[in-house]
């Protein structure tokens, strides 16, 4: 019997920016430790085999930041603390349900396009 491939990936943007930046981080003093906490959550409730973290440059939702994605299902969660991870984890990873009102609003996170339509709409 092979190791099982994990169920989920949890991809934890840990971009940082020096400060005076235009451009916001996702990872600030306040937010350095979520991938951290993220990490040992998992393992402390024994799910770290079947679930992934994953530490990820910019996911490019700046504004919404500290951003996470969850695979499968491209859900983006968004403005990220110790409390709605752990919330993530037992209600969305565990429980199945994802938690809406973490996801990112709409008009930062509209549906997937392909690379063959993206190259459309530039007119190559």
């Amino acid at each position: 019997m092979g190791i099982p491939q994990p169920a989920f990936y949890m991809l934890k943007c840990q971009q940082s920016t020096p400060p005076g930046m235009p451009k916001p981080s996702c990872v600030t003093p306040q937010t350095q430790d979520l991938y951290q906490h993220l990490g040992q959550t998992l393992m402390q409730k024994g799910i770290i085999g079947t679930v992934q973290p994953i530490q990820t440059g910019c996911l490019n939702r700046c504004n919404a930041g500290p951003v996470m994605l969850v695979e499968p299902g491209h859900f983006m969660y968004a403005g990220l603390t110790k409390e709605k991870i752990d919330r993530i984890i037992d209600e969305h990873i565990i429980g199945g349900n994802v938690v809406s009102e973490y996801l990112i609003h709409d008009e930062l996170w509209d549906e997937a396009i392909s690379p063959s339509a993206m190259m459309a709409q530039m007119g190559r």
